[in-house]
Order: structure tokens, then sequence, then C-alpha cells
């Protein structure tokens, strides 16, 4: 939820999933707590020797079943112009399966300059080392500590799963309404801080 709304696609598979195997899910409990890994999601609904098996069903489904019923988010578009604009380098970097994530890129034509795909708070952390990322931009408190861990700033979006305030106490260096604030903040911020590259969540 920072630059796409990945909710339909996502209830549609885990829907296709309870019907499929008799197992009740609350799709709309799932869909309100994105962010983590999907194993971590499915151990909620599955026994633990299952959760792998659930989560092969779940990306033979998601190409077919749920890249097409995303949409970007208020502002995604315009906050990695903003980027450019400023000739930085917008990368994402998401638990999202590297697959699932680069057809969400390739279907909205989102132009960005990178996709890491599979990794979680730590694994972020790794990622935006490795890039010399300066910024990264989340919606989960996850993120926002990925971001600290590797030492850059934490810009947290209040459009997912973690409220303004939980971010905030996350350590989040800027809680931002959406990215439709995020270009007048990066004006502000490179014109004090001199940062040069930007990394995003998908969502």
């Amino acid at each position: 939820m920072t630059l796409i709304d990945s909710r339909p696609g996502i209830k549609a598979v885990y829907e296709l999933i309870a019907d499929e195997t008799g197992v009740e899910i609350d799709t709309d409990l799932v869909v309100s707590r994105l962010g983590p890994p999907l194993e971590h999601e499915l151990s909620n609904w599955f026994e633990a020797e299952d959760v792998q098996q659930m989560a092969d069903r779940y990306r033979e489904l998601y190409a077919d079943h749920a890249v097409l019923e995303v949409v970007t988010l208020p502002g995604a578009s315009e906050a990695i112009a903003a980027v450019h604009a400023h000739r930085g380098r917008a990368l994402v970097v998401t638990a999202k399966h590297p697959a699932h994530a680069r057809r969400h890129v390739s279907h909205l034509g989102l132009p960005v300059d990178a996709v890491y795909g599979g990794v979680w708070q730590d694994g972020k952390a790794a990622v935006l080392r490795s890039e010399s990322a300066t910024a990264y931009v989340g919606d989960h408190v996850a993120d926002v500590q990925a971001a600290r861990s590797a030492s850059v700033t934490a810009v947290a979006v209040a459009t997912g799963p973690s409220h303004g305030t939980e971010l905030a106490d996350a350590g989040a260096d800027v809680v931002l309404h959406s990215l439709v604030d995020f270009g007048e903040w990066l004006d502000e911020w490179l014109s004090s801080a001199q940062g040069c590259l930007g990394a995003h969540d998908l969502g």
C-alpha cells in the first residue's frame, strides 16, 4: 500500500484458495494487514506443514487473478517522477514475490529503475545498503525499521496497515498522509540534506 493498492487482487486469490481448500479465511482481515511475507499470513489459516504448499498455490493463482485488479495509489507516478527530476533512482524494495512485483510494475507502467522482491525487514535493509540508498518510503512499521537499520531516511506513508502514530513511534523521520505529499517533502529534504536516491515499497 505504498505505490499500489494490491488489496482487491490479494483478496480474490485468498477467496479462491478458501474455495479450493474449504478453509474459512477472513479475507477482509488478510488485506487489512498486508506487508509481511506471504507465508506469515498463511500460517494464520493453515497448519505449518501445509503453508509452503499453499504459498506455491497462491503464487500460481496470483498472475491470472490478481495483477489486473491492482491500481496505483494517488501520487505514486508523481513520486517516482519527483525522484527522477532530482536525478535519483527509484527502486522498488518489497516483500512481494519478485515475479509478481515485476508484473505489477510492468502492467502499471511504473518507470522504476530496479525491482527487488522477496525481501522483508533485514532483507530490505541489506538491499538499501547495497544500493547506497538515502531514503526508503514504506507503509509498515517494519519498513521504518528496515530504513533505520540501513541508516537511511525513513519516509512513512499512512496508506497501509500501520497508522501514522505507529509509524512515528517506530522511528519514521517523516510521516506523510500519502504519496501526494512526497514531491514537496523531497524538494525540501534535498535542499537541506542533499539526498540523492529514493527507494519505495510496492504494496
